[in-house]
């Protein structure tokens, strides 16, 4: 391990090289860790303020200035309950799946960059160990289901297998192309691939297929099967209190605004804005573009209702799943013939604007044919769901004529 940073002047100021590599990496470690855990607190209150604004209301306003102590408020309320586990249920794995649900959106953090010059571990296979980490959480969604021994908690535990890994085959699709583009699953090498263009620009499609598969993966409006309470009582954690609920409810505010930062990351340039790339100033576009993409979450689940089961399989299966392979194979082929045509450069790591601009230019006339086939798809779809909809409400008004 090399000895740069915060290591090299531990070493310079007259300390052991193994003991500065080692509170080097424990800094890392618990910066990666408690910045999250910090971030949900603030989140817990930002979302509920927005949820307030939306449905006309005020939100937490009596704890603490602006309601900002609401959320510690609930967080001591939670530690002091009491801590229930059923009689019969497998006590390992059901106190194990709350820890392993957050412990799956923290881990992601580890290999978020978040500026050129601060992340966490650059990983060749970044958005393989994201993609698997993630996945991490379902599982622990459904260890909770089952090991609960109750029958609702059950029953909202294989919800999950059918919504979340559903919509876990668009979101990978989605992913390819960031990946195809840049060459690498890196996720340092995929932002500096779009210091020329960003990705969402040169692949619309895709970025709005990724943010509807993770709107789906956290089990938010208008795909929030998970926890249908007028269905399931309170789904998959029916059985949990206290802070191993807590846990789960954390987990959740938490791994949407992750999804918003690796939507930037993958699609939006990451820390790229049009000032200079100091550390201070890269963080800042990171976050404010984040935190756009997160509101926009936020307004989609304050204002969507929710769909039936069937509809969201539906729509994941005939809609989304066929489009994600086509998007991919449309863009390898437009790519590789811009390629071979030498209108595009081979590698997009320190390509300049111009460089990319004709392979944006016919990548975003792509993304717009493929737009405007689905809008017809939709169109078609919708008179035909009108006509017969008219039809049985004539048959209905005939037969009680």
């Amino acid at each position: 391990m090399d000895c740069t940073g915060l290591c090299e002047t531990l070493f310079r100021g007259g300390l052991d090289q193994g003991i500065a590599q080692f509170i080097s990496l424990l800094a890392g470690v618990l910066l990666v860790s408690g910045v999250p855990l910090v971030t949900v607190i603030f989140l817990i209150w930002v979302e509920r303020k927005i949820a307030a604004r939306i449905q006309d209301r005020l939100g937490p306003n009596r704890v603490g200035p602006f309601g900002l102590l609401q959320t510690f408020a609930d967080l001591i309320k939670l530690l002091i309950k009491e801590d229930i586990t059923p009689t019969a249920a497998d006590r390992l794995l059901y106190n194990a799946a709350p820890l392993v649900a957050f412990a799956s959106v923290v881990l992601i953090w580890g290999v978020i960059p978040y500026t050129p010059y601060h992340f966490g571990a650059d990983l060749e296979i970044g958005v393989l160990y994201m993609v698997a980490v993630a996945s991490l959480g379902t599982l622990a969604i459904m260890t909770a289901g089952w090991a609960s021994n109750n029958k609702y908690a059950l029953l909202g535990a294989f919800r999950v297998v059918a919504l979340l890994v559903s919509y876990e085959i668009p979101m990978v699709f989605a992913l390819l192309v960031p990946v195809m583009l840049a060459g690498s699953m890196s996720l340092l090498e995929i932002v500096h691939a779009q210091g020329g263009m960003w990705f969402g620009i040169m692949a619309p499609i895709s970025a709005v297929l990724f943010f509807i598969s993770a709107q789906a993966e956290t089990g938010r409006a208008p795909f929030d099967l998970i926890e249908a309470e007028s269905e399931l009582v309170a789904g998959f954690n029916i059985e949990y209190s206290g802070m191993k609920f807590g846990m789960f409810f954390a987990a959740e505010f938490l791994h949407v605004f992750t999804n918003a930062i690796l939507l930037v990351v993958f699609f939006f340039g990451g820390w790229y804005g049009p000032l200079w790339q100091e550390p201070l100033i890269a963080f800042m576009w990171l976050g404010l573009k984040a935190s756009v993409l997160y509101f926009i979450s936020l307004w989609i689940r304050n204002t969507v209702p929710r769909l039936r089961i069937d509809q969201v399989m539906w729509f994941n299966w005939f809609r989304l799943v066929p489009l994600s392979i086509a998007n991919v194979l449309v863009i390898a082929t437009v790519v590789k013939i811009m390629q071979l045509l030498n209108l595009a450069p081979r590698n997009l790591i320190g390509a300049s604007f111009g460089e990319v601009l004709p392979l944006t230019l016919v990548l975003l006339l792509a993304n717009i044919a493929m737009g405007l086939i689905i809008v017809g798809q939709l169109r078609t779809a919708g008179q035909t769901a009108r006509v017969a909809a008219e039809n049985r409400a004539s048959v209905r008004a005939a037969i009680g004529d």
